[in-house]
C-alpha cells in the first residue's frame, strides 16, 4: 500500500498490493515503518543519484555520495533520522552505503534471511538485511529475520548478544581482486584495523582467495546487466506505445542492458559456471582462514556526479574501480560486514571489511561486538544529524 519506486521513473506511479513474508517478519518483530528510502534505479549502482528524486548526500559532507544502494537507508540511519533501516545487498549495497555514512552493515549468507519472493535464478545473489549504528541492533534484526524451522537452508543463529573469547584465524588482503591498489587512506586505515585485531590477540597474516580477477569482474558485470536487460524488458512490455524508454529509465540501465544483448546467452551461461568456480575457492579458502580482511571500497565517498548514472556504461568503470572488494561475497554466498573503524583526514567514514565462510554470522558478529567495545563508533556524528 506504499508507493515503491525503485529509483525509477518507470514506477514513479507504482503502488504494491502485498508484502513480501521478510516485511511480515519486521512487523511481526514490532518494528514501525515510516517511510521509504531512496536508491538508485533498480539498485543497480553505488551510489544514490536517480534522476527520480535526485541526490541523496552524505550527511558527512553533503557534496559527496551516500554509496548505494541503499543509499536513502544509509543517511537515515548515519544521520539518527531512525535507529536502523532495512538495506538489501546484491553486490555490496548494504557494505557501501554503511562505510559511505560510518555506520554498520551486515549482509547475510545466501539463504539464512526469510524469503522475499519466489526467485527463479541460475545463481541468487541479493540478500536482505540492514543498516544500524549497533552491532546489537543488527543482531536482533538478523534473528528476526531468518529462516528457521525444518525448512531453514542454514543452522538458526539466534541473538548474538556478545563478542566471543575464541581467537580467529584472518586473512588480510589490500589489493583489490584486480590487484589494483585502493588510496593511500583507505590503505592506512585497513592496516590500522588488522593491528588493532591484533592487539586483541588474533592472527592476522597476510592471503587471499585465488580468483582471476578480471575475469571475475567481467563474468559479475554480465550477470549484473542480466537483471538490468529484464528490466528493461518489464518496462518496454508495460510502457504506453510509442514512449521513449530513455523517458522511464537510465542510461546506465539501459546500457547495462545493452551490454547483456551483445554478449548473448552462451556467454551468460559461460559466467555463470566460472563463478560458481569462485564460490568453491572461497569455500576451500575459508577452511584454513576463519575471517577474511579487506577495504570496503578503493577510496572515500567520492563527490556527486562522479559515479552518475546519467553517464552510463562510461561512468560504470569507474564504479568497478570503486567497489572491487564487495561483489565476491555475493557470488560466494557468504556473510560479510563493513565495521565502522577508519576515517579519512578530512573525517570522511572509511568501512572495514570482514567476511566468513557460509553461516558464520555468528563468528562476524562476535568480532564486530569486540571491534566495537575496543574501538567504539556510536558517539560519532556526521555534520548533518537529528540530534
Amino acid at each position: 500500500g506504499w508507493p515503491t519506486h525503485y529509483g525509477s521513473r518507470a514506477f514513479a506511479r507504482f503502488v504494491p498490493t502485498e508484502q513480501s513474508p521478510y516485511a511480515d517478519a519486521l512487523f511481526a518483530a514490532g518494528l514501525v515503518p515510516f517511510g521509504k528510502s531512496t536508491t538508485p534505479e533498480f539498485g543497480l549502482t553505488a551510489t544514490t543519484e536517480p534522476l527520480l528524486g535526485g541526490l541523496t548526500r552524505n550527511p558527512w559532507d553533503v557534496t559527496r555520495s551516500s554509496g548505494g544502494s541503499s543509499g536513502g537507508a544509509g543517511v537515515a540511519v548515519a544521520a539518527r533520522v531512525v535507529p536502523i533501516a532495512h538495506a538489501s545487498d546484491g553486490g555490496g549495497s548494504i557494505r557501501i552505503p554503511a562505510s559511505c555514512n560510518g555506520i554498520f552493515g551486515l549482509k547475510v549468507s545466501r539463504g539464512r534471511a526469510v524469503i522475499s519472493e519466489a526467485r527463479d535464478e541460475p545463481i541468487s545473489i541479493s540478500v536482505n538485511g540492514c543498516l544500524s549504528i549497533s552491532v546489537r541492533d543488527t543482531a536482533a534484526w538478523l534473528a528476526a529475520t531468518e529462516q528457521t524451522g525444518a525448512g531453514a537452508a542454514l543452522p538458526p543463529v539466534g541473538v548474538v548478544s556478545g563478542p566471543n573469547r575464541q581467537r580467529l584465524r584472518i586473512a588480510i588482503s589490500i589489493p583489490d581482486a584486480r590487484d589494483r591498489e585502493p588510496s593511500a587512506e583507505v590503505r592506512a586505515a585497513t592496516e590500522a584495523a588488522a593491528e588493532l585485531c591484533r592487539s586483541l590477540g588474533h592472527d592476522v597474516r597476510e592471503a587471499r582467495p585465488n580468483v582471476n580477477g578480471q575475469r571475475f569482474t567481467d563474468d559479475f558485470v554480465l550477470v549484473w546487466a542480466a537483471s538490468a536487460a529484464e528490466v528493461v524488458a518489464l518496462v518496454q512490455s508495460q510502457a504506453p506505445a510509442g514512449t521513449p524508454l530513455d523517458q522511464l529509465l537510465e542510461p546506465l540501465t539501459l546500457g547495462l542492458a545493452a551490454h547483456y544483448q551483445r554478449q548473448g546467452a552462451d556467454a551468460f551461461t559461460a559466467a555463470i559456471g566460472r563463478l560458481r568456480q569462485v564460490e568453491a575457492e572461497l569455500d576451500g579458502f575459508f577452511q584454513n582462514h576463519d575471517v577474511l580482511l579487506t577495504p570496503v571500497l578503493s577510496k572515500v565517498p567520492p563527490p556527486l556526479g562522479e559515479l552518475s548514472p546519467s553517464l552510463g556504461m562510461d561512468g560504470f568503470e569507474a564504479v568497478k574501480d570503486y567497489v572491487g572488494y564487495t561483489p565476491l561475497q555475493n557470488v560466494a554466498g557468504a556473510p560479510a560486514m563493513s565495521v565502522p573503524l577508519g576515517a579519512s583526514s578530512t573525517g570522511l567514514p572509511i568501512g572495514i571489511h570482514f567476511s566468513s565462510a557460509k553461516g558464520q554470522e555468528k563468528r562476524l558478529l562476535e568480532l564486530a561486538y569486540e571491534l566495537e567495545q575496543a574501538q567504539p563508533w556510536a558517539n560519532r556524528k556526521p555534520v548533518v544529524n537529528a540530534g
